[in-house]
């Protein structure tokens, strides 16, 4: 399954989960989430086991769309369509070559010098006149801009539609694939291991937690209830910390109701929306219906940065920590 309000939530969640404004949410979140159904499997599958120690360049490789993308020469003008994509680019020290990122993007600083193309709906005019030579889209926008991807292509512009991750091992490929289009794959190599470092560490912590002793968690994407299920990156991360997802059992980005979260009475509830909702705890604390959950009896709803727990990228191993933080505050405050 695949997926950057929901996927920002999942868009900025996603793009718009890498991040939206709160308006039209519920529509962006619908979309993550039938995109995510209709992936199957990764479409990094097909490149990840065949990428050459090094980059030589033509580079040739299948993308998301199933189309063979053929990249010339290490590009020197890179418009990025999704703040995941955006991050793991500038991680790769390729600040200097990017010259185009979307409206959601917000990290590293270094963004707000660049141009803004759009959202998912972006500005095919717009990214002509840079003249990029390479365009990193991604498969969570493929259904909202139409056939603006095809007009790229038409026009001589190489685009790569990276398939969005749904897991830490998918965030590796991706990282790797970027890097090999791109000519970094000796930085790609250092951030997969201090990625992989960290994860192991923050695990670690919490590894002596036995399975009847695993906290049950709720996590809130948005306020109108939408979460993690199965077949995410979120859902793993609630899993390698050795806590119970409410939704681990159901699959994808969904929208569940009231009554049906009420009675697995989630003992921790992680909000992930308090960069557009003041006091996001507060509004679940002052929920009627939930006003039994344990959760809320015993204070435990916490809001984390989103950006660092909904972009699949370089930052992913922090949001991992910071779930950790939500979930142990009594291993994480020694």
């Amino acid at each position: 399954m695949k997926n950057n309000k929901f996927y920002t939530l999942l868009v900025a969640l996603f793009l718009a989960m890498g991040l939206l404004t709160a308006c039209g949410g519920t529509n962006t979140a619908k979309q993550a989430a039938a995109t995510s159904q209709e992936k199957g499997q990764s479409a990094n599958d097909s490149v990840k086991d065949n990428l050459p120690e090094e980059t030589s360049y033509p580079f040739t490789f299948k993308d998301a769309t199933d189309v063979e993308i053929t990249i010339n020469k290490k590009p020197e003008r890179i418009v990025s369509l999704l703040p995941s994509n955006t991050e793991i680019a500038f991680a790769l020290g390729l600040g200097d070559e990017i010259i185009g990122v979307s409206d959601y993007d917000t990290y590293p600083k270094e963004v707000e010098g660049k141009e803004r193309v759009g959202g998912q709906e972006f500005n095919v005019e717009k990214i002509l006149s840079l003249k990029p030579d390479l365009v990193l889209a991604d498969s969570t926008m493929i259904g909202a801009a139409g056939g603006r991807i095809d007009q790229l292509r038409d026009a001589g512009i190489t685009v790569a539609v990276i398939s969005a991750s749904d897991s830490f091992a998918e965030v590796y490929d991706t990282i790797r694939l970027i890097a090999q289009a791109t000519g970094t794959k000796e930085k790609a190599d250092a951030i997969i291991d201090q990625m992989k470092t960290k994860v192991a560490e923050i695990v670690a912590k919490v590894s002596h937690i036995q399975e009847k002793e695993q906290p049950i968690v709720w996590l809130e994407i948005d306020p109108t209830l939408w979460t993690a299920g199965k077949g995410t990156f979120m859902n793993e991360m609630i899993e390698m910390l050795h806590a119970k997802n409410v939704a681990g059992d159901m699959d994808g980005w969904l929208q569940i109701t009231e009554e049906k979260v009420i009675p697995l009475n989630p003992e921790v509830i992680i909000t992930t929306y308090g960069y557009y909702i003041d006091n996001p705890a507060e509004q679940v604390y002052i929920r009627t219906a939930w006003k039994d959950v344990t959760a809320v009896k015993e204070k435990r709803v916490y809001d984390v940065n989103s950006e660092i727990v909904n972009r699949p990228g370089p930052r992913l191993a922090e949001g991992l920590e910071e779930f950790a933080k939500a979930i142990y505050p009594e291993i994480y405050s020694k």
